[in-house]
């Protein structure tokens, strides 16, 4: 059976060359019928991983997927996916089916808003157009679901190329979403002429774009992630898309997707390793990340006594190890007392989650904040200060991106 499947790769990974090499998708599917017969998602996926790796690029991948999809299609649509409505897949199917209908109707009402003479009438429909745009800007969590939580999952089980070509079209949707979001923002009424052009164009790209995009997630990603990813992990996955949270046009979800074996496998604790809920780290990786952070913190219990500070390498007020276990009164000046006591009590009753303040000091900005530590069920832990120097910050202007930095 392996080396059959082997043989099959070697067949699909010619029929996608021969397809980039110019190759009608006609031909293809004549010449390698027997092969596409009970071709599987998993395998185009698998398929197009090994490409990448062996130098094809992931742009020249995603630029001719849809001729691959061309001769793949009648064999990815004989898949049925047999979920749950609960499940994080069906919710991302349920939303896809929405954002469609969404990019019709804005087809639609752009090509009726150049029909229109009367002003009521363009306002009208100007205004029905105002609310898809709305909703397609508030879609943005359902992509922060997938490269949060869909895409992790598929990495872990060896897929990692089409998750990333599927990222590479979340950013093209988005940059299709800001120019017609920037194109309402701007318009003016009467409409002038260029802008129901660009808006006609630019709805019919974003229709375009999202059809592909989907289908591709449909019939390939997603059929890949069910057969791969285990029950246990679709749990984990469907708490994960409650955390990272819906669009306003989710349908509503009822939460059925059971436990049918154990939450999760008992994870082996290596000696060491102290587990949190959102992984896990030595004490050496603990410290050096408190220590790396760009802040001075410090911790004092429910008692009022300092328990823990970090060691910056820039502090900004002074700590030793005599401070631990002093009561936290007595690292203020007498006069402010009563403030620290009256933020320590709001903290306590849970009246208050924050206290800030900046101060002026060698030509710096301080910023000092305190925070009440509680746990899951509000029982107060203590107090955390921490201290930053946000003079620079404070200088920033316009924005700098991560593909701007610079050795």
């Amino acid at each position: 059976m392996k080396k059959e499947f082997e043989k099959k790769k070697d067949v699909l990974k010619q029929i996608i060359r021969e397809l980039h090499s110019g190759a009608l998708p006609k031909d293809i599917k004549e010449r390698f019928a027997s092969v596409l017969e009970g071709l599987k998602p998993e395998e185009i996926a698998m398929v197009e991983e090994e490409l990448v790796n062996e130098g094809l690029s992931r742009d020249e991948i995603r630029r001719l997927c849809d001729v691959h999809l061309e001769v793949f299609r009648e064999q990815l649509e004989k898949e049925r996916l047999n979920i749950g409505e609960d499940h994080p897949i069906n919710i991302l199917m349920e939303e896809h089916k929405i954002m469609l209908s969404l990019a019709e109707k804005l087809v639609i009402l752009s090509q009726n808003l150049e029909t229109v003479n009367e002003l009521n009438q363009f306002k009208e429909i100007f205004h029905h157009i105002e609310h898809i745009v709305k909703d397609f800007i508030d879609s943005e969590k359902h992509y922060l679901r997938e490269e949060n939580v869909l895409f992790p999952l598929l990495e872990k089980h060896g897929v990692t190329e089409p998750p990333a070509i599927m990222w590479m079209e979340h950013n093209q949707i988005r940059e299709k979403k800001n120019t017609l979001k920037g194109l309402i923002e701007g318009h003016t009424i009467p409409p002038s002429e260029g802008f129901l052009i660009n808006l006609r164009n630019v709805s019919a790209e974003l229709k375009n774009l999202l059809n592909s995009h989907f289908y591709k997630e449909n019939n390939i990603l997603f059929p890949t992630a069910l057969n791969l990813i285990s029950h246990e992990e679709w749990i984990v996955a469907r708490k994960d898309f409650d955390e990272v949270g819906y669009c306003c046009f989710t349908p509503p979800i009822p939460h059925k997707l059971e436990e049918k074996t154990p939450f999760m496998e008992e994870k082996a604790v290596h000696e060491g390793q102290i587990e949190f809920e959102t992984g896990s780290l030595t004490k050496d990786e603990i410290e050096a990340i408190l220590n790396s952070l760009p802040v001075d913190i410090t911790f004092v219990d429910a008692n009022d006594s300092v328990k823990y500070f970090n060691k910056a390498e820039k502090r900004i007020f002074v700590r030793t190890r005599s401070v631990l276990g002093r009561k936290v009164q007595m690292c203020h000046p007498q006069k402010s007392i009563h403030i620290v006591n009256k933020i320590l009590d709001s903290f306590r009753k849970g009246e208050k989650d924050v206290a800030e303040f900046w101060i002026n000091m060698n030509g710096r900005l301080i910023h000092i904040r305190y925070f009440p530590v509680r746990d899951k069920n509000g029982k107060y832990l203590g107090t955390m200060e921490v201290t930053q120097d946000i003079t620079e910050i404070k200088k920033l202007e316009g924005e700098k991106r991560l593909l701007d930095w610079k050795e």
